[in-house]
């Protein structure tokens, strides 16, 4: 059986705050228990004006202490972003308020311009390069393994997840016995070769004795096919104005939005949506079916920002009463 997630970058919208953006994600958060959602997390992005999830650990205990019973987690922290030991500390205080409810999900893209990586205090791409070791690191002193002790995160016990939208980190899960998501909803390309790698040259461990994949995919359900089109205008606008060099908050929808672009950048929405439901309950069904049965997923995380967060706890409990018939 399939299980389904949320994903949640904590959008901050045109004329709202971050802390509107950090209410929502609670709502959602709730929502997704309710309909029976397995796992909620949150992304880290730094310095996006329409993007709230920067401190992600503090994001998550803030959606911890609002729900009681679903997964809650990091999709995914940014290693070379930070210390081995700053996040042992951070997921083992996690681990301690909400034990057997924690996942790290880890990425190695630094994704960052020089002003970040000032900062930062980083030097990013040399950090991404030393990622291997620090997930390994990172791993021994929660168990540990190393001569310092983090205080909390020594016996912390999250779920580790590997992260990934391209071959090295299928590899890398691999290698160390991990279940391993792939960011499918915005970068499909290596989505079959990712998969058929990490299956082939996965190394059972004793968290993870079997390969186990969580694959991505954007969701807007309504009561209608066009009423979903315009919900998923607003992150489509998104997609357009990061990929233009333009990113900002979360603009509202627009109507035709998609047919007023030009063809370019509507075949680069095409693309880059490839892993999406846009659309009704029934959509849902036969189009989630479809990828499962491509991906032969385990999990299917649903992300997809909305201008209103109404529209999107909504949107998640058509697609989950449709998708548990």
């Amino acid at each position: 059986m399939t299980d389904f997630s949320v994903l949640d970058l904590v959008p901050v919208r045109e004329g709202g705050t971050v802390g509107e953006a950090l209410d929502a994600a609670v709502s959602l958060a709730r929502a997704a228990e309710n309909a029976g959602c397995k796992r909620f997390w949150v992304a880290e992005h730094h310095a996006m004006e329409g993007i709230a999830g920067g401190a992600t650990s503090v994001v998550l205990a803030h959606i911890g202490n609002a729900t009681s019973s679903i997964r809650i987690g990091s999709g995914g922290i940014m290693l070379p972003n930070h210390t081995p030991f700053q996040i042992a500390e951070q997921f083992g205080t996690l681990d301690a308020l909400f034990p057997g409810r924690v996942d790290l999900g880890l990425g190695r893209a630094p994704g960052a311009g020089p002003e970040l990586q000032r900062a930062l205090r980083k030097d990013l791409h040399r950090a991404a390069e030393m990622f291997p070791q620090d997930v390994v690191e990172l791993m021994a002193l929660m168990r540990g393994e190393t001569t310092i002790h983090p205080t909390p995160g020594l016996g912390a016990n999250p779920e580790f997840w590997m992260l990934g939208s391209s071959l090295f980190g299928a590899q890398l899960a691999a290698q160390l016995g991990l279940p391993y998501a792939f960011a499918s909803h915005f970068a499909p390309d290596h989505l079959d070769a990712a998969l058929e790698l990490y299956r082939r040259q996965f190394r059972p461990s004793d968290a993870c004795p079997e390969p186990h994949v969580m694959a991505a995919m954007n969701l807007f359900v309504a009561d209608t096919a066009e009423e979903a089109e315009l919900l998923a205008s607003s992150q489509l606008q998104s997609f357009v104005a990061l990929r233009t060099g333009r990113p900002g908050k979360l603009p509202p929808p627009v109507a035709g939005y998609r047919e007023s672009l030009p063809a370019n950048a509507q075949a680069m929405l095409a693309h880059i949506g490839q892993a999406s439901v846009i659309g009704t309950a029934e959509t849902v069904r036969e189009l989630v079916a479809a990828f499962i049965t491509r991906t032969r997923a385990d999990e299917i995380i649903f992300g997809g920002s909305t201008f209103d967060p109404a529209a999107r706890i909504r949107s998640l409990e058509l697609a989950m009463g449709a998708l548990q018939r």
